[in-house]
């Protein structure tokens, strides 16, 4: 019981950017830090009270942390969270539909590659390490897989990140900022590259972003050297916000820029009035 006010203390989960040590934990009100494998790392726990909060966040700004994310966390035993995708959306050439743990074996088959693990955050060794890690809830619900056709049974040729979160705010006004920006990020077997299929789902799932989702605003990031991919973002519409000189850590050894790409509801709106003007 939290004293002086006869609740619960709230659960929080709040995101930042890169990867904690533990030892942060005491500073930054006991909570739990988490490492997940795109390189966040995500701070769980009871936080008494907004001073308490607002403490954290402090923490998190003098230790130089960016902020990505803060919502109500899940309890333990509570329902799985709701996917960002809800329903399959079908383009002219292939199927986007949320992710089950049955795809793990299918992602993993590109993913090993060493030309695409060149580029991601990490992954096990191993395909059990990995089917573990692809099914853990929370991951399933930001995945989405896309297949080639409209055939279920149709061959699995890439999976996206869709993740919807919250905005940057001031603590006093953090609440009309939840879920007001996602996410986009994608990975396609590289056998399938050269067809336009990347840029057609990606342009499909910003769709959705808008029309259903309802956000403000969509980023994108990816390391300068991944060209391919920061060459979608471009043709798509997204715009180059950030370009970070020697920020990320490659496993290489190399300190390797970075970029962010984002895109503004209205840009995207204009752009396919364009389209259709066309």
């Amino acid at each position: 019981m939290t004293a002086g006010t006869g609740q619960s203390p709230a659960t929080y989960e709040i995101r930042v950017d890169g990867h904690l040590d533990d030892h942060w934990s005491e500073r930054l009100g006991a909570l739990r830090i988490t490492r997940t494998d795109d390189g966040t790392s995500i701070l769980t726990g009871p936080v008494a009270d907004q001073a308490q909060l607002h403490g954290v966040l402090a923490g998190l700004r003098d230790i130089g942390a960016t902020l990505l994310e803060i919502r109500p966390g899940q309890p333990r035993g509570s329902a799985a969270p709701s996917p960002a995708l809800d329903r399959p959306l079908r383009t002219e050439r292939l199927t986007l539909r949320p992710a089950t743990a049955d795809d793990a074996d299918a992602t993993w088959t590109y993913r090993r590659l060493p030309e695409v693990d060149e580029w991601l955050a990490g992954r096990p060794d191993d395909v059990d390490g990995y089917r573990e890690l692809f099914g853990d809830p929370a991951r399933l619900a930001r995945t989405v897989v896309l297949q080639l056709g409209h055939d279920p049974a149709g061959p699995v040729i890439g999976d996206l990140l869709l993740r919807r979160e919250d905005a940057w705010a001031q603590v006093q006004v953090a609440e009309q900022a939840r879920g007001v920006q996602a996410e986009l990020g994608w990975v396609l077997d590289p056998a399938r590259t050269g067809h336009g299929y990347a840029t057609e789902a990606a342009r499909a799932l910003l769709g959705h972003c808008y029309a259903t989702l309802g956000v403000r605003r969509v980023v994108a990031s990816c390391f300068l050297g991944n060209d391919s991919s920061w060459r979608l973002m471009e043709r798509i519409g997204m715009r180059r916000e950030k370009h970070a000189l020697r920020e990320s850590l490659h496993r290489s050894g190399r300190w390797l820029d970075s970029l962010t790409y984002a895109v503004l509801a209205e840009e995207w709106r204009a752009q396919e009035a364009l389209i259709h003007l066309g």
